[in-house]
């Protein structure tokens, strides 16, 4: 015989039942099981931070720009201080970068020099960031003529012989302050000046070549036929995703210009006396020869490891930026 079932215990649950009392409810929601969403700039936040090498070449760069920033308190002499009982001393614990050949302490020196050289470098990078953007984004956006004129007059910037151009430009412009009507440029804006004007073009490029492929977007045809103008276009909707490209650019920028600065300067086109800077140190290091090897090591490797620390965080923030990583973060 089989055995009857109960009508009532087959059939449909209650809701209350299926659902589970308000109280449950409740208590689900205070427990935290809720789902928060996460914005693009929270995923790149966490691959970022999951970038060691970048984390920590970050803290190296900004401890290195609090200390030029605060020179004046940081250094433990004056930038031309001179100690005449140690002439051209080596590294000590009263000097720890040595004394140059007039007996002044390298490592104030080097902190000063510190502070020109990063501010020259921050300077290119902004100007000539912002100027490539603002090239590539309406070359990229408009098209047609506005493209050709303005890819062409990037083209003519690169052909230029960058080494030629900056020598020239330096000893003509750069080797003292230069006074536009009532403005007066002081030295390092002139070399910062020369150095943006070619360094803009590979960044323009870029810009130029994502404002192509998302002007014919759907988001942006949206905003065309919701009445949205042309600037507002590109500022508002298309310029947001450029930001992984231009950031990544802007890093490399900074380190070029720390090393190309340095070259300059130790060239004699750079910046000069009396405005410290890292490059001009190695060069006066360099009259000293082999016998002064702590005049030229120690500037040099304050340059190496900015710009070691600078092209790190690059390699950081693009992989951070890059949206196809998204799904593995």
């Amino acid at each position: 015989m089989t055995e009857q079932v109960p009508a009532t215990s087959g059939a449909v649950t209650a809701p209350a039942e299926r659902l589970g009392s308000s109280a449950d409810l409740s208590l689900s929601y205070e427990s935290g099981l809720e789902l928060k969403a996460r914005s693009q700039w929270a995923y790149a936040r966490m691959r970022f931070l999951r970038h060691r090498l970048a984390v920590g070449s970050l803290i190296i760069l900004i401890l290195i720009g609090f200390v030029a920033i605060f020179a004046k308190q940081v250094a433990p002499h004056g930038f031309n201080d001179q100690d005449l009982v140690n002439i051209a001393a080596a590294p000590s614990w009263d000097h720890p970068f040595g004394t140059d050949l007039l007996g002044r302490d390298y490592l104030s020196r080097v902190i000063y020099g510190l502070r020109t050289s990063l501010w020259v470098a921050f300077f290119v990078a902004l100007l000539s960031t912002a100027f490539g953007t603002a090239v590539g984004a309406v070359a990229g956006y408009y098209g047609g003529t506005t493209d050709n004129l303005l890819m062409r007059f990037t083209d003519l910037i690169l052909t230029l012989p960058g080494l030629a151009v900056l020598l020239t430009a330096a000893a003509f412009l750069g080797q003292q302050s230069q006074s536009i009507g009532p403005i007066s440029i002081s030295q390092p804006v002139m070399i910062g000046l020369i150095l943006a004007f070619l360094f803009w073009t590979g960044l323009a490029r870029i810009v130029r070549g994502v404002y192509l492929s998302l002007r014919e977007k759907e988001f942006v045809e949206a905003a065309k036929a919701s009445g949205a103008g042309d600037m507002r276009i590109m500022v508002r909707h298309i310029l947001p995703n450029c930001v992984g490209p231009i950031v990544v650019t802007m890093t490399l920028i900074i380190a070029t210009a720390i090393l190309v600065e340095a070259a300059l300067s130790f060239l004699g086109f750079g910046i000069q006396p009396p405005n410290p800077a890292l490059g001009s140190l190695i060069a006066e290091g360099n009259v000293g020869g082999l016998g002064y090897w702590w005049l030229v090591t120690y500037p040099g490797l304050v340059i190496v490891i900015i710009a070691l620390a600078v092209n790190f965080i690059g390699d950081g923030l693009r992989d951070a930026l890059d949206p196809t990583q998204r799904l593995r973060a």
